[in-house]
C-alpha cells in the first residue's frame, strides 16, 4: 500500500456510544453490512506532561467485559509499523470483512457495492500523523471455530486493534518500542506493516522492539510471542518473488536465513527474531493504485482502487481471519478470555511504566554510545599507564610537585586522545563522555598520589621518626669527632643528640 494512503479521517459516524453505554445508531450503518456496527475506542492514551503511556481501563472495561467477550477466549489481531504507512486503511478492510461475515459470504465482503466509502477506524492521506496510543474496535465480532478448544469453547470474540505508527518527530525511540510491544504481547497474531522491500533496518529495529516486550514479560523457556505476519506494501518485484503468501514466504526464508559467513550481528538478529515467535509468515501486496496514491479526495471506494490489489486483499485477509486462521490468544499455554486480557493489560503497562525496563536505543545512539566509550576507555589506559611508567609500584618515591606536572601533562595528553579520536553522535553527544573521563581520571590520580604518599618513609613515620633519626645521626658525628680527639665538637653533638632524643620520648609520651 502506498505510503500516500496512510492512516484516513473516515472516522465511525455510523454509532455513537454514550458515557452511560447507550448505543444509538446512525442510518448509514443500518443500509449496508459493508459499514460496520461500533467504533474504534482509544485503550493507551499518552500523558501530554509525563509523556507516559496510560491505559483507559473504562473504555478497555467496556470492550473485554461485555457479555459475548468476557469469558470467552479472543483472538487479537494487531497492526504495527511505521507511522503514515497505511496501518488504519488497512485495518478497516479487516473491519469490513469481519462485520459482513466474508467467512460465511464469499467475496461479498469485498465486491458486493463498490461505491461504499471505507468506515471505521480513523485514516486519512497525507504526512501528519493520525492514531496515537492504541485502539481497539468497541462492538464484538463472535466467530465459529472449527475445532472446539480443551476448554469447550466453541466459539471465539476476536479483537481488531491498532496502533501508533513508529518513528515521528513527536515520539522517542521508547514510546515506539513501548507500543510495539505492548501490541505484541497482548495479540495472538501482529502484522508488521512494511512498505516496498523487508530490509535489514526493518529486522533491527523488529528486533530491538520485541526485545523490549520480551524483557517486560520475564518468561525464561517459553516463546514470548504467538504469530508474527510481515505484511510488505506496494511489492515492486513480483518478477522476483509472487504476490501473495507463498511468494512473500520465500522472500522471508531468503531474508531470515543465517549462515556462517554472515556478521555475527545478522546472524543474532535473525535468530533472536525466530526465536521469539512461534511463526511467522510474510505476505506481498501490490500497489493499490495510482488514484489511491495521488487523490486527495479518494475515501477507500473500492471501485477507486485496483483490481490486482483487491484480489490480493481477499486472499490475504482470510488468512488472518477465517474460522480456519483464527489464532487464539494464549499465555503460558492456556486459552486466554476477554476477563484475562484486561487484567494482562493493566499488568503490562504498569511494567513498562516502572523503573525497571531499560531505555531502548536507536541504532545510531547504540553505535555512539559504544564508540565514545571505547575512546574513553583507550584514552583512560593511556593515562594509568603512563603514570604506571612514572610513579607505579616498583617505581621510588617521587617530589609531589613533580609528579602533579606529570599528572597535569597525561591528563592534556589523555583529553586530548579522546578529542582526536573519531566518534559517533558529535561533540554535544561526547561532551556527557569527555565529562566521565576527566572524573575516571581524577579517581585514578587519587590514587597514584596516595601511593606515591605511602613510599615517603618520613612522611609515613612523621615527627618522632625525623627526631630520632637526627639523634642517630648527632650521636654518630658526636664519636666521630671524639675519636679524633676534638672534645668541644663531640660533646656539643652528644648534647644535641641527647636533647633531640629526650625532646622525642617527651613528644611521645605526651602524644
Amino acid at each position: 500500500m502506498s505510503a500516500h494512503i496512510a492512516e484516513a479521517d473516515s472516522s465511525s459516524d455510523n454509532i455513537i456510544i454514550g458515557r452511560d453505554g447507550e448505543r444509538s445508531h446512525s442510518p448509514d450503518s443500518q443500509s449496508s453490512p459493508l459499514i460496520p456496527v461500533g467504533q474504534a475506542v482509544q485503550i493507551v492514551t499518552v500523558d501530554p506532561e509525563t509523556r507516559e503511556f496510560v491505559l483507559d481501563e473504562e473504555a478497555l472495561e467496556s470492550i473485554l467485559l461485555s457479555e459475548q467477550r468476557k469469558d470467552r477466549p479472543v483472538s487479537v489481531v494487531s497492526i504495527a509499523g511505521d507511522f503514515r504507512k497505511g496501518k488504519s486503511f488497512l485495518l478497516n478492510f479487516l473491519l469490513r470483512y469481519m462485520s459482513s461475515k466474508g467467512y460465511e459470504n464469499g467475496d461479498e465482503w469485498l465486491m458486493g457495492d463498490k461505491d461504499i466509502p471505507l468506515k471505521g477506524f480513523s485514516w486519512r492521506g497525507g504526512s501528519e500523523r493520525d492514531t496515537t496510543g492504541i485502539l481497539m474496535w468497541s462492538e464484538p465480532f463472535i466467530v465459529p471455530l472449527e475445532k472446539t478448544t480443551p476448554n469447550g469453547h466453541k466459539e471465539t470474540a476476536v479483537l481488531l486493534m491498532d496502533t501508533q505508527g513508529a518513528f515521528d518527530s513527536e515520539y522517542t525511540v521508547k514510546d515506539s518500542a513501548t507500543v510495539f510491544a505492548l501490541s505484541t504481547m497482548t495479540s495472538s497474531v501482529q502484522v508488521f506493516n512494511v512498505l516496498h522491500n523487508l530490509q535489514e533496518d526493518n529486522l533491527q529495529v523488529l528486533q530491538t522492539f520485541t526485545e523490549y516486550g520480551r524483557l517486560a514479560l520475564e518468561e525464561t523457556d517459553e516463546t514470548p510471542f504467538q504469530n508474527l505476519v510481515f505484511l510488505i506494501r506496494d511489492w515492486s518485484f513480483a518478477y522476483e518473488h509472487d504476490y501473495g503468501l507463498e511468494g512473500g514466504n520465500k522472500l522471508l526464508e531468503k531474508k531470515l536465513i543465517v549462515n556462517e559467513k554472515q556478521p555475527q550481528q545478522l546472524q543474532r538478529v535473525r535468530k533472536h527474531i525466530r526465536s521469539c515467535f512461534e511463526s511467522i509468515k510474510c505476505f506481498l501486496m501490490p500497489h493499490p493504485g495510482k488514484i489511491v496514491a495521488t487523490n486527495p479526495k479518494f475515501d477507500g471506494r473500492i471501485a477507486d482502487i485496483d483490481e490486482d490489489f483487491l484480489q490480493h486483499l481477499q486472499a490475504f485477509v482470510p488468512l488472518l481471519l477465517s474460522p480456519r486462521d483464527l489464532v487464539i490468544k494464549k499465555i503460558s499455554g492456556s486459552a486466554v478470555t476477554g476477563r484475562q486480557l484486561l487484567e494482562y493489560f493493566k499488568v503490562y503497562i504498569n511494567v513498562f511504566k516502572g523503573e525497571a525496563m531499560p531505555e531502548p536505543k536507536s541504532m545510531l545512539e547504540a553505535t555512539a554510545e559504544a564508540n565514545n566509550r571505547a575512546a574513553v576507555a583507550m584514552a583512560r589506559d593511556f593515562y594509568t599507564t603512563r603514570m604506571e611508567e612514572a610513579c607505579g609500584g616498583n617505581k621510588p618515591y617521587i617530589h609531589p610537585k613533580q609528579l602533579e606536572r606529570q599528572h597535569a601533562d597525561l591528563l592534556v595528553a589523555a583529553l586530548d586522545l579522546f578529542e582526536k579520536t573519531p566518534k559517533m553522535g558529535g561533540r554535544e553527544y561526547s561532551e556527557t563522555y569527555l565529562s566521565e573521563l576527566r572524573t575516571c581520571i581524577q579517581d585514578t590520580w587519587a590514587h597514584f598520589e596516595a601511593q606515591n604518599n605511602s613510599k615517603n618513609v618520613f612522611s609515613l613515620l612523621g615527627a618522632p621518626a625525623v627526631l630520632l633519626v637526627w639523634s642517630l645521626i648527632c650521636f654518630i658525628i658526636g664519636r666521630i669527632f671524639e675519636f679524633v680527639g676534638i672534645m668541644i665538637v663531640s660533646n656539643l653533638f652528644m648534647s644535641f643528640g641527647t636533647f633531640s632524643l629526650c625532646f622525642t620520648i617527651a613528644y611521645m609520651f605526651c602524644r
